[in-house]
């Protein structure tokens, strides 16, 4: 795939104090192989389906250690000027831009609200080989318990218009052109309070209630769902070394989408 604009989600990893545990749940949950560790850029390893790459799994670096988490990775054509823009509208960087050899650059950051994310612009490495595909990344969402920081920060680093869902639901999109890239959900109180915000993770099955059931009997938890909605049936996990993420039958789909207004 080519380079993504600015703002687009291009790349998910995580962190797992076991891997090959990750790497056997990930594999027979959404049917993952992978490729040969890098032990030069700390035993990161890719996620293929049908050889393309769709994610990377990684043990913690020293001091990272923690509960499990997926990282979303949106593309920026200059890893230092996004980072500056982070700093300017009150985010923190976690890492520095980072050469990682020839195939791009990384940074971590953090938005005002605490829900952590990732830059990366690309070198040989262009992100996701394959999206929306079953196996493969296709959705995220911005889970934060201050979505006001949020919306007020995103459009400010980004080039997003946003969208605000009609109804009762505190949710907005955040649209590059014409194309809707990334949601973003208020915690409400549903969420137990020890739970910090995050970005959740999509990723296309092609049966939601077959992917439920083998990752609950490999130890994961399923936290909501499956449930139809105009998008497709979808499920949320948490696996089981504590990472959230959802996956998604986006054939699947009930009802009519719903409306959306441009946002203040």
């Amino acid at each position: 795939m080519a380079v993504q604009p600015e703002g687009s989600p291009c790349w998910a990893d995580a962190m797992f104090a076991d891997v090959e545990a990750a790497k056997s749940f990930y594999g027979d949950v959404l049917g993952w192989t992978f490729a040969e560790t890098s032990a030069e850029f700390g035993d990161y390893t890719q996620a293929h389906v049908d050889g393309r790459a769709v994610a990377a799994v990684v043990p913690p670096m020293p001091g990272q250690e923690g509960t499990s988490q997926w990282c979303l990775y949106l593309a920026a054509a200059d890893a230092a000027a996004t980072a500056a823009r982070i700093r300017e509208n009150g985010g923190e960087l976690l890492m520095e831009p980072m050469r990682v050899g020839d195939f791009g650059t990384m940074c971590l950051a953090r938005d005002p609200g605490g829900v952590v994310f990732g830059l990366w612009q690309a070198g040989t490495h262009e992100g996701f080989g394959v999206t929306a595909e079953p196996g493969a990344y296709c959705w995220a969402e911005v889970f934060t318990r201050e979505p006001e920081k949020s919306d007020a920060f995103f459009p400010a680093v980004f080039p997003y218009r946003s969208r605000e869902l009609e109804g009762e639901m505190d949710f907005r999109v955040y649209d590059l052109g014409e194309r809707s890239v990334l949601g973003r959900m208020r915690m409400t109180d549903d969420f137990p309070p020890e739970m910090p915000p995050y970005v959740n993770v999509y990723f296309s099955v092609a049966d939601c209630d077959e992917a439920v059931a083998r990752a609950t009997a490999r130890g994961g938890v399923l936290r909501f769902g499956p449930m139809d909605t105009p998008f497709g049936r979808f499920a949320a996990i948490s696996d089981p070394q504590g990472a959230n993420f959802s996956v998604i039958d986006l054939a699947r789909t009930t009802g009519e989408l719903p409306r959306t207004a441009a946002a203040d």
